[in-house]
């Protein structure tokens, strides 16, 4: 069983940053990439991935105006937020979205990888 997994935000540095260190972790696949919240909506419609790691502050969309918007679909993905902006608001904020938590992106291999590992791990909400 593999994660399927979206990145979505629009600093490219960070994204690579996050895939090369996905490759550490077995059984998580990048499906794709956003750099926005109405091309993370496209694509997680059509991708139909297990996560989506999204980015709380893009212009356009923000990542909980998407997550928001995700949250009525009949196969709605988990969502996991990033952020630079690590406040107790946007993590209410990404709690009252049913997520799986905001991790801080200047701690994101200490945090994000971990609880990726667990999901990748676990056979709830994979894809075999």
């Amino acid at each position: 069983m593999t994660l399927q997994i979206l990145l979505v935000d629009d600093n490219l540095t960070f994204l690579a940053s996050v895939k090369k260190s996905l490759r550490l972790i077995s059984n998580t696949s990048v499906l794709a990439e956003a750099h926005d919240g109405v091309q993370a909506l496209a694509l997680a419609q059509q991708l139909q991935p297990d996560l989506v790691l999204l980015d709380i502050v893009m212009s356009g969309l923000s990542g909980l105006e998407v997550a928001k918007a995700m949250q009525v679909w009949p196969r709605a993905p988990q969502v996991l937020f990033l952020s630079m902006h690590d406040n107790e608001s946007y993590r209410l904020a990404a709690e009252s979205l049913g997520s799986l938590g905001l991790v801080s992106k200047s701690n994101f291999v200490s945090e994000l990888l971990p609880i990726l590992a667990g999901l990748a791990a676990s056979p709830k909400g994979v894809s075999s």
